[in-house]
């Protein structure tokens, strides 16, 4: 009798393990099967889902424009015509907009009309003007600089402007940090940089690989003597002999030019021209020159300086000389200040100072163009009403992706 209980114990337990071992495999196979299905519902979903925002981005992106990867809304004018030719050429590389956006310089000589063509620039391409006019970076010297009023300058927000006062010496090597940094912000930020100014140097210090040799305050403080005794020409005559290339760039009236190329030259051994590498740019960029008639720009000069007399030159001249500008050695040399200030001080008349003026610029205007038009990535555009139009299809042309 025990035995035959003993065999129903063990066959009962046997049954109960065996049941529990068939509900645990059930679940466990339930479990699995049902994580599948739900890990391809996900997988489904997140298909539906991309598809979607594919579909919107692209109905979306019909209506704009993609400059190397710059998103912005066109013109209309522009909406039908520059979208798919720029989409087409896109990388299909996953790129982000800082790493693809140009900056844009828009050069040439003064009285062209490059402002004007920035902030038309600026508002199409959604972009921010970065100044590159050595003498607008000076607190006050609006007037004489043709410097845009804030009303003038709108909803465009400008960078570099008023940043140093009249009794500093300009550095372009400081510069070239500043404006860097900004280009750099603004890039990063999604918008087009539109680097903007005459001052040739200036805009090469900012695009290109220029880095700039050290100084030597004895070294330069003797030559700024040497300047004070001399004048201008007798250094730059030095110049000339020492370095040809470097004279030929540089206004014999910029005695401050000549003595840095003078520091330079004797401090290196190697000409001042050597330390202008070649044209290497340390960003993608669009140069547009703005290109006019000699005749009909120094016309436009002359009128240019009548127009800074009549909003008070001279009166801004007087108010920044208690600001120290006839102490400081690179705003006291700006054109129209120089000759204002010659005036105050009594060497010329005041009718003098204004025709001195127009010489001066027009002299300064040829030095210029012959800086601009040595670069061979600048693209002339010949002023005009269309210039913004005939701007924008260089600019198009010119950030497509290089193939390859």
């Amino acid at each position: 009798m025990l035995l035959v209980v003993v065999v129903i114990f063990v066959v009962i337990v046997r049954v109960v393990v065996v049941v529990v071992i068939f509900v645990f495999v059930f679940v466990f196979v339930f479990v699995e099967v049902v994580l599948v299905i739900v890990l391809e519902l996900v997988v489904r979903v997140e298909i539906v889902v991309v598809e979607l925002v594919v579909e919107v981005e692209l109905f979306v992106g019909s209506g704009r424009v993609e400059v190397i990867g710059v998103r912005h809304i066109s013109p209309k004018r522009w909406a039908a015509i520059w979208p798919p030719r720029l989409c087409r050429d896109l990388p299909c590389a996953c790129q982000t907009d800082a790493m693809l956006r140009p900056v844009i310089a828009v050069v040439g000589p003064t009285a062209a009309g490059k402002s004007e063509l920035s902030l038309t620039l600026a508002r199409t391409l959604d972009g921010e003007v970065v100044n590159a006019d050595s003498m607008q970076l000076y607190r006050g010297m609006d007037v004489g600089t043709a410097k845009l009023t804030p009303a003038e300058r709108g909803d465009v927000v400008h960078h570099l402007l008023d940043i140093w006062p009249v009794s500093r010496a300009a550095s372009v090597s400081e510069y070239q940090v500043l404006a860097r940094q900004v280009i750099d912000d603004i890039r990063a930020r999604g918008r087009t940089p539109i680097l903007v100014g005459g001052s040739g140097l200036y805009v090469r210090a900012a695009i290109d690989n220029l880095q700039f040799p050290g100084t030597d305050t004895d070294v330069r403080a003797r030559l700024e003597k040497e300047l004070e005794n001399a004048g201008p020409g007798a250094l730059h005559a030095r110049l000339a002999e020492l370095d040809p290339a470097a004279a030929a760039a540089i206004l014999p009236s910029n005695g401050r030019r000549v003595v840095r190329a003078l520091e330079v030259i004797e401090l290196s051994g190697r000409p001042f021209s050597a330390t202008l590498p070649d044209y290497q740019a340390v960003y993608p960029v669009v140069q547009v020159g703005v290109a006019m008639p000699r005749p009909e720009l120094d016309q436009r000069i002359a009128d240019r300086v009548a127009r800074m007399w009549e909003l008070g030159l001279v009166a801004e001249v007087l108010r920044l000389e208690t600001a120290g500008l006839r102490e400081g050695r690179t705003a006291s040399r700006a054109l129209g200040y120089a000759q204002v200030l010659k005036y105050l001080a009594g060497d010329w008349s005041e009718d003098e100072a204004a025709a001195q003026t127009v010489l001066a610029t027009r002299r300064f205007v040829r030095r210029q163009e012959s800086w601009f038009r040595r670069d061979p990535r600048v693209q002339w555009v010949a002023a005009g009403p269309d210039l913004p139009d005939r701007a924008l299809a260089v600019i198009e042309e010119g950030s497509r992706p290089t193939p390859g």
